[in-house]
């Protein structure tokens, strides 16, 4: 079982995240940060955090106005 929550694991994440998401055009950044020893775990924890929003990524590699991902815009209610 691979532990993701040690320094070496949390590092293969982070670049396991950020190859999956340059294979799509998408730049992520991904940060580690060492928690330090938490009692529930019994162990030391490394933190993976990016700058994802929900899970997808806020730019694209080669970021310019037509290549950039529409943002959400729900549609209009239908008035009776």
């Amino acid at each position: 079982m691979k532990d993701w929550c040690d320094e070496e694991g949390a590092k293969r994440l982070r670049e396991k995240i950020a190859a999956y998401w340059a294979e799509r055009g998408y730049e992520v950044d991904v940060d580690l940060i060492d928690a330090g020893f938490v009692p529930a775990m019994r162990s030391a924890r490394t933190d993976v955090r990016s700058n994802m929003v929900n899970g997808m990524p806020r730019r694209r590699i080669n970021a310019d106005a037509s290549a950039a991902r529409p943002s959400y815009r729900p549609r209009a209610e239908a008035t009776a």
